[in-house]
């Protein structure tokens, strides 16, 4: 696809991946954007910068995804993109508290469900449209000291697929979002983050940390072939195919990689739960 004369929905659009996102959508041309985020300010910030619409929205909020995707289409008469974007990380294991491993189910799996909700119908009756959800390169792999993250992302790349296979004879095409470390507030907040103020590098921070413009270039490439998988790191293809020729293999060699990171540390993720 090509964004040129498309409408694009961004959510979380007030910063990180989603800024750049809207921003570039923008230069390349699209007739419409709308920035989504739960900080108002933030999404007005950057709609204002490429003169957007700024909509302060909670992506867990099933009625105002609908409610976003039917003003965008009285605004714009259409709708040809939805880039459900919207992500956070904490740390944990199986001790997480479930209040938390929920929201990060609501967030990381729910949203993109609500935006297919809302927005395929429209999409088909128009006559195709693109998702484009972000994921994660833990989706694919995982994420060493995030169990709540990695599981949320796996569904989420599988919630991709079956939207891929489900719908693409009606005109839908999706691509997921796969990066490894892209410099975001996530990545502040990461397990990654704490690995660099250690000196160590991180899990995901290993094969460089991208810009979100960098990964923003990747994207349109890959739009514009409509490729399901979006890997800014093209190490991430090589990572894959290890894990499914020998899943073992990959489990005792992210076993060492773990230990390698933790060697300066007198407490592990495996002692979470019995600290």
């Amino acid at each position: 696809m090509q964004i040129k004369d498309k409408v694009a929905i961004v959510t979380g659009g007030g910063s990180g991946i989603g800024e750049a996102l809207a921003k570039r959508f923008h230069d390349e041309g699209a007739s419409g954007v709308v920035v989504v985020d739960r900080d108002g300010s933030n999404a007005e910030r950057v709609a204002q910068t490429i003169g957007a619409t700024a909509v302060e929205l909670d992506v867990t909020d099933e009625a105002g995804i609908v409610d976003l995707v039917n003003q965008t289409v009285k605004d714009h008469g259409t709708l040809d993109i939805f880039v459900s974007n919207a992500g956070y990380v904490t740390q944990g294991g199986v001790e997480a508290d479930n209040d938390e491993i929920q929201r990060m189910w609501e967030v990381h799996v729910m949203s993109h469900i609500y935006a297919a909700r809302a927005s395929i119908p429209v999409m088909v009756a128009n006559g195709g449209g693109y998702l484009l959800n972000t994921a994660s390169a833990a989706g694919l792999l995982t994420q060493l000291g995030s169990m709540q993250y990695s599981i949320t992302k796996a569904a989420a790349v599988s919630l991709g697929e079956f939207l891929a296979i489900t719908y693409g004879e009606r005109g839908i095409r999706v691509s997921m979002l796969c990066p490894q470390a892209v410099e975001t507030n996530i990545l502040a907040n990461s397990p990654d983050r704490l690995d660099q103020d250690r000196g160590t590098p991180g899990s995901a921070a290993g094969d460089g940390v991208l810009t979100a413009e960098q990964l923003a270039d990747t994207v349109i490439g890959c739009m514009t072939e409509e490729r399901f998988l979006v890997l800014p790191h093209p190490e991430v293809q090589t990572y894959r195919e290890r894990k499914a020729n020998d899943v073992d293999r990959w489990i005792s060699g992210m076993q060492r990689f773990q230990s390698q990171l933790f060697a300066d540390s007198d407490f592990t993720p495996a002692d979470w739960l019995l600290s």
